[in-house]
């Protein structure tokens, strides 16, 4: 297991900004995701602690050691590439020992690690299949396997579940966690799926533009996002412009643009929320925190869509101009319909203030 350092890494192709000023540290052991859409930076990241570029400015540390400029096969890593890259005319076991015979090994120790590898990802009975006999499923811990089996460092994901149907994600994203916590490796996985990001982390890093935008565990990420960007793309959120109106000891009261009072903790916000009366804040409300009926923060709004997926019964509403998303939890209720009138009300901590 080994610290992963990225100094102030920047990396530029020719004009255009890959990524900038990257500075981060990656505990050992670490289940650590790079998370944001596509052409954020995250694999340009990646990559660059791979070993496949090198950056533009700043450093890269395994532990104590600069690995800026070293090439890959030097840094112990095994990775795992989105298309899985395998090597069709070779069997399962013949794709997983490559790199150990790269390694010169003698025949007997490379059956042994293998063998290891096969059981770890449940391929025990699959040795020597091709690999245009398996599913997708099947490759995908071929290749994980074949990551794992020279027994790497650091190991390195890049979106490798994004190939597989739902169902197939859900399973293989808990055995990859299920590994990763069983081998104790410093792991660092990229993906655009906040559901995953979400389930398995120990901390995420949100990327956008080639920019951090936060670093967290996931759930100081969702509950607690800096900024617009952050509350946006991690799950759902109403993210709603009002006027600071008054504060009072700990509670600060907002105006949104329809003449909605709203009033929340003064304590729960990002840190570079000011309140000054009469300035317009962003109010971040995840949809599963407005509740129904009465309470604080109360309101009355009219049913716009509807949509019912046996969990939840999920709602968009509207107040004056303003829309709100609500997600129910289904107990056997009532399933309003479009027009119809609802009573909401927002607890005073499921406001969060953020800034831009």
């Amino acid at each position: 297991m080994k610290v992963v350092k990225l100094d102030n890494v920047t990396k530029r192709f020719g004009k255009a900004r890959g990524v900038e000023n990257v500075d981060i540290t990656i505990q050992p052991g670490e289940f650590f995701t790079f998370l944001g859409p596509s052409g954020c930076g995250k694999t340009t990241t990646l990559r660059m602690i791979a070993g496949f570029y090198f950056p533009s400015e700043g450093k890269v540390f395994f532990d104590n050691q600069d690995v800026t400029t070293m090439p890959p096969n030097k840094r112990n890593i095994g990775m795992v590439f989105q298309n899985y890259a395998l090597f069709p005319h070779m069997t399962v076991f013949e794709n997983i020992a490559f790199g150990l015979e790269v390694r010169k090994m003698s025949k007997a120790e490379i059956r042994k690690k293998v063998e290891r590898a096969q059981a770890m990802v449940r391929l025990e009975q699959y040795g020597e299949r091709k690999i245009n006999e398996l599913s997708g499923g099947q490759q995908q811990r071929v290749a994980l396997a074949r990551a794992l089996v020279i027994e790497p460092s650091i190991l390195l994901l890049d979106e490798p579940l994004s190939n597989l149907d739902a169902k197939l994600r859900e399973e293989t994203r808990l055995e990859i966690k299920r590994i990763q916590l069983e081998l104790g490796v410093t792991t660092i996985y990229v993906t655009h799926d906040q559901t995953e990001a979400m389930a398995m982390s120990d901390r995420i890093m949100v990327m956008n533009n080639g920019v951090i935008q936060q670093v967290g565990a996931p759930e100081e990420i969702y509950n607690k996002p800096v900024n617009h960007f952050v509350a946006s793309f991690i799950g759902e959120a109403n993210v709603i412009d009002a006027a600071v109106e008054q504060t009072e000891g700990e509670m600060v009261t907002v105006k949104t643009a329809d003449g909605l009072y709203l009033k929340g903790a003064a304590a729960n916000a990002s840190p570079n929320v000011a309140y000054r009366m009469g300035e317009t804040i962003k109010l971040s409300i995840r949809p599963e925190t407005v509740a129904e009926g009465e309470g604080p923060n109360q309101f009355t709004a009219e049913v716009q869509f509807v949509e019912f997926t046996g969990v939840s019964i999920n709602y968009i509403v509207k107040v004056g101009e303003t829309f709100f998303k609500v997600m129910i939890v289904n107990k056997g209720n009532k399933v309003l319909e479009r027009g119809d009138q609802i009573t909401l009300h927002i607890p005073e901590r499921s406001i969060y203030f953020i800034g831009e």
